[in-house]
Parts: structure tokens; C-alpha cells; sequence
């Protein structure tokens, strides 16, 4: 089968690692008897990739690793599903004894760029007539990841204030569009003004320069950059706010700023991705909203570097789409 695969890492120039070509189809692994393979229809890129490609998550042993956590496509009866790419649990202390160590797909597992993809059955969500193939490949992880971090990890209600600290890459986009639609007084930085205009036709109230002071402090922030905002995001929370971190695509904060965090009660929570429970929730926000993800581009399969390649680049407002 087709697939978008990791042939080798490169820290520095990560698509030098990609190939797009042949690679075994898609089977269960023997020892997982409950696992389905779907006919991918559409699947989305994520920052995950890239960071796959520079070799992080990964072993030597494991390659060629098929990239992509998000997926949607047909089961062999015909069921139309949304794949659900979190395989495994976090060992916490209510996790069931047996259960494996989480992991998403493409990190033990072959991802979901490609024709095929296996996957547990339980993952598999029914995709709605009313979400297209490529709206429906964007939810399983940047949509389900923002949905999660601000209702249910943040416990973001209508009227609350979020700050969603840069926008443009799909978590920023669906963030923006899941608050607006939920009735919450959204808050965007960019130092694009493109891109702050974009977010204001998403729903937001107010796009800002990064490290504007905000005309009303958040009670829930969305933190996805980390070192460069990070300052911002902690002075931008109200007392007992909450800053959801969800990523730090600049890396690690330095300092942390601790003394308005426990002087002004701050909750630092970190969220990643969300349960097949959170996804059928944001399918029934999305379908009582109206709210739909952003696209930026499609592509076929085939075109995978071209697709990464934009990806690369950060120029990207919403979502990348690959088709088969």
C-alpha cells in the first residue's frame, strides 16, 4: 500500500527523513485479535510528524515508521468511521492493571498516512453524514486536543474568558472555534496580522500582538508555545485560572514565573489528545454549533511532500488534508 512513512531522522531538516512509497498493507498484529484495518479516505498532518521525522518518540529499530494519528475512513462492511489514534492508558491510579502504556499511532504503531491503517475496534467512532471526509480526518487530534484542554481539563464555561496564545496551526484554529461556539469571550496572539484578522472571522473577540495586555484576564489559558509566551500566559491568568498546556513548540520556559502561581492560585494542567468519549462529545458540540474545522490545503496521498513541505514552513492557517 501507499503510505507516507519515516525512513530515517533528521533533527534539523526533518522532511529529508520522509519517503512516500510502498510498505506492507496494514494488518492486526497477531497478538490483537480486536483490531479492525479501515480504508483511510482522509488524513491530517499534525506537528506530531514533524517531531516523528526529527526522531523524537522513536528507535532506530522501529523504522520505517508509517506517519499520522488522524485518520477517517471505511471499515471492510462499509461502516464509515473516525479513528481514534490513542492506543494504551496512562499507568494513573485509576488505570486497570494489564493495560498497556499509551502510545499514538506512528509511535508503536503505524499511523494513519496511508491507504490502510489497523487500529483496536473499540477506537472507532462513527463518522456523521454531515462532516465530510476531510473535515472528519482534522477531529482525532488537534480538535479532540483542544476540546478536551479547555472543557474539560480547563473547565472552561459560557462567559469565561480564553486566551488562546498563537493561532494559525490546527489546535490555535480549533480552539478559536470551539470557544466562540460554546459562548466563550475568546482571546487570540499572533504576531501575523493576517493571521489575527483570520482568528477574528473564526469567532474570536480580540486577536493581540504577543504580549498584549489583555483587556480582561483569562480563566482558562491555552498554552501550545511555551518558552516565548509563557510569561504572558502566567500574567494573563486570573487568580485561580487555569493555564492548560497542551505543547511547547519553542521549547521549555525559563523562568516559571512561580511566584504569581502560587500567590495567585494559578492551575498549571497539562492535557494531551482525550478519550473516545471526549471525541463523541465535540461531534455533538460540533453538530448542535454548526462549527466546522478549518482546512488550509488538501492534497492527494501521493503528494505527501508538498503537503509536509507546507507544514514545514508554519504558513499554514487550519488544517492539512491528505486524501486517498
Amino acid at each position: 500500500m501507499l503510505a507516507a512513512y519515516v525512513a530515517r531522522f533528521d533533527a534539523d531538516e526533518p522532511l529529508r527523513g520522509l519517503e512516500v512509497g510502498e510498505v506492507p498493507d496494514a494488518a492486526p498484529p497477531a497478538d490483537h485479535p480486536d483490531w479492525q484495518v479501515v480504508d483511510i479516505r482522509a488524513a491530517a498532518l499534525n506537528q506530531h510528524d514533524l517531531w516523528s521525522l526529527r526522531g523524537v518518540g522513536l528507535k532506530e529499530d522501529q523504522l520505517p515508521m508509517v506517519l499520522g494519528c488522524d485518520g477517517a475512513g471505511t471499515t471492510a462492511d462499509g461502516r464509515e468511521v473516525i479513528v481514534h489514534a490513542v492506543v494504551g492508558a496512562l499507568p494513573t491510579k485509576h488505570t486497570p492493571p494489564g493495560i498497556e502504556p499509551r502510545s499514538l499511532l506512528s509511535e508503536r504503531y503505524p499511523g494513519t498516512l496511508a491507504e490502510c491503517v489497523a487500529i483496536p475496534a473499540a477506537n472507532l467512532v462513527d463518522k456523521p453524514e454531515w462532516l465530510s471526509w476531510e473535515q472528519a480526518a482534522c477531529l482525532p487530534t488537534a480538535w479532540l486536543t483542544a476540546y478536551r484542554a479547555i472543557f474539560r481539563t480547563g473547565g472552561a464555561e459560557p462567559g469565561d474568558v480564553l486566551l488562546v496564545q498563537g493561532a494559525g496551526g490546527g489546535v490555535a484554529t480549533a480552539a478559536i472555534t470551539l470557544g466562540a461556539a460554546a459562548g466563550l469571550e475568546v482571546h487570540v496572539t499572533s504576531r501575523s496580522a493576517e493571521r489575527r484578522a483570520r482568528a477574528e472571522e473564526l469567532g474570536a473577540t480580540a486577536a493581540h500582538e504577543p504580549g498584549a495586555r489583555l483587556p480582561k484576564r483569562a480563566d482558562v489559558v491555552l498554552e501550545s508555545v511555551g518558552k516565548a509566551t509563557w510569561s504572558h500566559s502566567v500574567a494573563s491568568a486570573r487568580a485561580g485560572g487555569a493555564i492548560v498546556v497542551v505543547g511547547a513548540t519553542t521549547g521549555d520556559p525559563s523562568p516559571a514565573a512561580i511566584t504569581r502561581v502560587f500567590f495567585h492560585e494559578l492551575r498549571i494542567l497539562g492535557s494531551t489528545m482525550g478519550t473516545v468519549d471526549d471525541l463523541r462529545a465535540l461531534l455533538k458540540l460540533l453538530e448542535h454549533t454548526g462549527a466546522r474545522p478549518t482546512i488550509d490545503s488538501t492534497f492527494p496521498l501521493s503528494g505527501a511532500r508538498d503537503a509536509f513541505a507546507r507544514l514545514a514552513s508554519g504558513e499554514q492557517f487550519g488544517k492539512i488534508v491528505l486524501t486517498t
